[in-house]
Parts: structure tokens; C-alpha cells; sequence
């Protein structure tokens, strides 16, 4: 048995070897003179199939193959937050400096900077219990985290030395154990982690509070859980990219761990440029001082994209062991799920519906089951939720992709090309779209915002409903045979859409609205409906009404009441009322 094989044969980033050898299922292993990283996917007896995750070009039958004799990992230590990799934990700003603009082949980067030194605050003293998740130092990351490391999940045993605080690199000893075998074991800021291996908790909890993210439609009508899955599936232009960095920004996750899947280059470049210059809304710091990027573009090995969403959950998983709430951004699975397909294609798989591969729901589930908000072991609570751009071709949501990412996730923001193309943002249809957490998370909503906010949410869709099944009539015989009753319902509608649904993200205060300011609106757009509809029942006709500017300015108050000055909704109460008792003396 060899630890040292040569290649048989070459299908773009698959590489074959002949005989029998001591690989793994699963392993790194190390592929020709430039030392590609590659893993072994496949064994068979007299053959180990192995997938590259850089670009093979180059290589010929009889280059060797190198064990390594681990799993693809990552590695896990201060210096993550802030930085930019690719799809298997390689820094690209250091990336840069050797090669340039594009990776050559068989770069060799640490993934962390080893040489830095980290101001460290030990946790622990000799003769302490430490288990997996023991937090054994905190260090400033940035001006946002504190980075508190960690025992590895698979050790335990008895401090017997501590270092003193103090500066310190990733790589030196700053706590030595000995384990229940009398084993001595030197623990360092960090530790290596499988990618496709979820990092072990101690229980999961239940989805009951929102991840709360100031965009109406999504607290409101469609709200995800902290620890919750959603999916935004929409075709070109329709607005996901844009949907996501506004979540990125807003939402009250601790962590964001944005991942680039298959991206264009140009869409990555145009993220990696907003993202640095966005101010955290929370501390007034830099937005990357609590966020990591992964981009793997589309012009790169396409093996090392599918790595990629196994990278970025497992630097998630990392950081909610810390007790954090992160936010995983996937964009998109449906490039994803292409490269599984070209993968399964060069393996010779029999082929499911469109071309991919029978196991993509599987993968998918998988993924997605590593959200979470969770008890860990070391008995702080963290969250990881993910929320997955899908790509559908052609916006054709039948396809494999998005039929099998809903099966899997409990939130679906569909978006709409009409509504995006109508400068309607976000542009989620709220007929086609759904939230599986209503539910779970109405008691929450109920103890902290206000006891009506799951009734005023109903009547709202309930009112949007009623206007779609309007519309159909009106588009076969006109507006103006419907009685007065139907005409409000179409104007208080409208109202919904463009004063609370359509969200300005350039807007001081429209970008962002917490949960009181939307739950005065719906109480203010209801409220107009209410008394519109008893002049409706007095036999005041529609075209009355409209010729008071009252509809349009409800619209307008998202605009007009800043965050903090909720107060004001009493005036425009008082207006409402102002616009009943007039129609009223007009026509007594």
C-alpha cells in the first residue's frame, strides 16, 4: 500500500487512479507537480476517483497523487472575519500579492495570516474541567467580535498550564491539557474542521424569534426565524443580489457570511466594493468588521464552487458555537447545483430531471438542516440561518432547483419580474410567496410588538388577495362596474402596495423600519379602510372619496414619519378622521 499513487486518467477536474492504495473517502489529497488540492469522492477496488478543485490543464497520465490523510477542512481561528477567500479557504487578498488578478495553479497560502499577533485574554486556569466548546481565550477580531477560542468538539481533559496574556500568534501554545488517557495536548487559537461535517450541539430549539431584518414585507407578511431557512428564487434582474445585501446590512444577526456561488465576476467585484464601504447601521464601524466573504466566480474551477456553501456554513457553525447569530448568504444554489451537475456529468452518473444529479435533493437538504438555533456545548445559545438566492432559468419556478430547495426551506420570497420591472422593491410577490413560521413566531410577535400584529398581517393579505381576484374582472369588463365596496377594496390595495409593501432602501428612513413604526402603519392603512368603509356603507360613492388626497397621503407616511417619531400617527388619525366627519357635513 502506497501513499503515493499516479494519475490513469484525466475528465476535466475528475482525475482517475489505477490500483489499490490507501486513500480515503473523503481526504485532501495533493494531484501533480503543482500540487492541486484535491478529494477523493470515489473508491472502487482498483480505482480511486478524485475531484480537483483547481484548474487541471496541464496535467498528464503518470503525475502522482499525494496522500494527506485528512478531510478537506478549514481552518478556524481569529483573522476570518473581514477577509476574502475562495471556495476552499484561500485568502485571495494574499492570493493577489503572489500571482495577481487570477490564482495560478497549485498557490500555496496559509488561510490565516500566522504571523499576526492577537491581543489574547485567557479564560482558563490549571486544574479547570474543559470539555469540547470550552471558550479558553477571547480576542479582539475586529472593533465588531470578540473571538473566543475554543477546545476542539472531540477533546477534553484538565488544564495543566496557561499562558499569560498577552500577544500571540494562531500557531503558539496558549493552554496545554491532558486528556482522560494522560495524554498532554497543546491548544492554540485555532483548529481544523471538515467541511462537510456539521459541528456538533447540544440541542436544537424551536423557531420561535423573528430574524428581524426592517424590510416590511419580510418582518410583516413573510418572516423568517432566527436559525430559520428561507429561499429568494427569482430570474435576472428581478432583484435577489440587492434583496440579500440589504438583509446583509439590516438584519440583527451578529455574523454575515456572504458566499459568492458561481457568481459573474463582475457581480462579486460590485459586492465586494459595496460591501467595503457600508457602515455597520449598529456601531458605526465598517460592515466587514462583522462579515466574511467566499467568492468563487464563475470562471473558477467549478469543483471548488460546490465546496464553497460547505465552506461558508462551517465558518458559520464556528461562530455560533461562540454564541453568535450568524446569517449565511448563498448566491446562488442554482449555480451550485450546475456545478454538482457537470461534476455528476463527468462521472458518468445516470442523470435525474434535467441533467442533475439524483442526489441534488439530498445535498440540498443536507445543507439547509444546518441551519439552526441552537444550544452548544459549551451552554451558550447562537443561531445560524441561511438564506439561499436561487436562479431558476428563465424564471421558470417548475425546475429542479427551486422545487426542490421549497421542500427544504420554511421561507419563500418569490420574486417577480412584472413587479421589478415596475421599479416595485423588493420585488417579492406576496400571492406566490410564503412563511412557514407565522406560527411559531406569533407569540413572539404578540409579547413584543403588539397583540395585533398577527390579525392586522392577516387582514392585509387578506386585502391583497381580494385584489388580485379583482383584478381578474377588471381586465375582462373594466373598474367601473364594480360596486363602490370592490372600488375600496382596489384603493385601500393600492395603499398596501405602495405605502408598506414597495420598500425605498436609499431612503433615510425607509431603508430601514423596526417592527413598532410597521405595526402602526398596518394599524393607520386599517384604520383608513375601517372608516372609508362605513362611508361606503352610507351610499357615499368611491369617486367622492378619491377626490380627497387622503389615500395618497397614507402612502406617503413612510416617507414622512421618521423611525422615532411614531407619535405623529395620532395626526394622521386625527386626518382620517378629519376626511370622515367632512364627507359626513357635506352630505348631511
Amino acid at each position: 500500500m502506497n501513499s503515493t499513487a499516479y494519475i490513469y486518467g484525466i475528465n476535466g477536474p475528475i482525475v482517475y487512479v489505477k490500483g489499490n492504495h490507501n486513500f480515503k473517502n473523503g481526504e485532501m489529497v495533493l494531484v501533480g507537480k503543482d500540487r492541486l488540492v484535491g478529494e477523493v469522492i470515489g473508491l472502487v477496488t482498483g480505482k480511486t476517483t478524485i475531484q480537483v478543485y483547481e484548474d487541471t490543464g496541464g496535467l498528464k497520465p503518470g503525475d502522482e497523487v499525494i496522500s494527506t490523510g485528512a478531510a478537506i477542512s478549514v481552518t478556524l481561528a481569529p483573522g476570518i472575519i473581514g477577509n476574502i477567500f475562495d471556495g476552499i479557504e484561500r485568502p485571495l487578498n494574499e492570493i493577489a500579492k503572489q500571482s495577481g488578478a487570477f490564482i495560478s495553479k497549485g498557490v500555496s497560502v496559509d488561510p490565516l495570516d500566522v504571523s499576526k499577533m492577537w491581543d489574547v485574554h485567557i479564560t482558563v486556569k490549571p486544574g479547570d474541567k474543559v470539555y469540547g466548546g470550552t471558550i479558553i481565550a477571547e480576542v479582539p477580531e475586529t472593533r465588531s467580535v470578540i473571538h473566543k477560542s475554543m477546545v476542539p468538539p472531540n477533546l477534553s481533559g484538565t488544564v495543566i498550564k496557561v499562558a499569560a496574556d498577552g500577544k500571540y500568534t494562531i500557531k503558539d501554545t496558549i493552554v496545554t491539557i491532558i486528556d482522560d488517557n494522560g495524554n498532554e495536548i497543546e491548544l492554540t487559537l485555532a483548529q481544523r474542521w471538515p467541511i462537510r461535517v456539521p459541528r456538533p450541539t447540544a440541542k436544537r430549539y424551536p423557531s420561535d424569534r423573528p430574524l428581524i431584518t426592517g424590510q416590511r414585507i419580510i418582518d410583516t407578511l413573510f418572516p423568517i426565524s432566527k436559525g430559520g431557512t428561507a429561499a429568494i428564487p427569482g430570474g435576472f434582474g428581478t432583484g435577489k443580489t440587492m434583496t440579500q445585501h440589504q438583509l446583509a446590512k439590516w438584519c440583527d444577526a451578529d455574523i454575515i457570511i456572504y458566499i459568492g456561488c458561481g457568481e459573474r465576476g463582475n457581480e462579486m467585484t460590485e459586492v465586494l466594493e459595496d460591501f467595503s464601504k457600508l457602515l455597520d447601521p449598529r456601531t458605526g464601524q465598517p460592515l466587514l468588521d462583522r462579515t466574511t466573504l467566499i467568492a468563487n466566480t464563475s470562471n473558477m474551477p467549478v469543483a471548488a464552487r460546490e465546496a464553497s456553501i460547505y465552506t461558508g456554513i462551517t465558518l458559520a457553525e464556528y461562530y455560533r458555537d461562540m454564541g453568535y447569530h450568524v446569517a449565511v448568504m448563498a448566491d446562488s444554489t442554482s449555480r451550485w447545483a450546475e456545478a454538482l451537475r457537470e461534476l455528476s456529468g463527468r462521472l458518468e452518473e445516470m442523470p435525474a430531471e434535467e441533467g442533475f444529479p439524483a442526489y441534488l435533493a439530498s445535498r440540498l437538504s443536507a445543507f439547509y438542516e444546518r441551519a439552526g438555533f441552537m444550544q452548544n456545548l459549551n451552554w451558550t445559545e447562537g443561531s445560524v440561518s441561511i438564506i439561499g438566492a436561487v436562479s431558476p432559468q428563465g424564471g421558470d419556478f417548475s425546475e429542479p432547483v427551486t422545487q426542490n430547495t421549497k421542500r427544504f426551506v420554511r421561507c419563500f420570497w418569490a420574486l417577480d419580474k412584472s413587479l421589478a420591472y415596475a421599479r416595485h422593491f423588493p420585488a417579492i410577490n406576496w400571492l406566490t410567496s410564503y412563511s412557514e413560521y407565522v406560527a411559531d413566531l406569533a407569540p413572539w410577535y404578540t409579547k413584543n410588538v403588539g397583540e395585533n400584529f398577527i390579525e392586522y398581517r392577516k387582514r392585509l393579505l387578506s386585502i391583497l388577495s381580494q385584489e388580485s381576484q379583482l383584478n381578474e374582472i377588471v381586465k375582462l369588463i373594466g373598474s367601473d362596474v364594480l360596486p363602490d365596496d370592490q372600488k375600496l377594496v382596489l384603493e385601500i390595495a393600492r395603499v398596501i402596495r405602495l405605502g408598506f409593501v414597495q420598500q425605498n432602501a436609499y431612503h433615510p428612513s425607509d431603508t430601514y423600519v423596526p417592527l413598532a413604526k410597521q405595526l402602526k402603519m398596518m394599524e393607520i392603512i386599517l384604520y383608513l379602510y375601517k372608516k372609508s368603509k362605513q362611508l361606503i356603507d352610507r351610499n357615499m360613492p368611491m369617486s367622492l372619496l378619491r377626490e380627497y388626497p387622503i389615500f395618497d397621503r397614507i402612502i406617503s407616511i413612510k416617507y414622512d414619519v421618521a423611525n422615532d417619531e411614531l407619535h405623529k400617527f395620532d395626526e394622521y388619525k386625527a386626518m382620517i378622521d378629519e376626511f370622515y366627519e367632512d364627507i359626513m357635513k357635506k352630505n348631511a
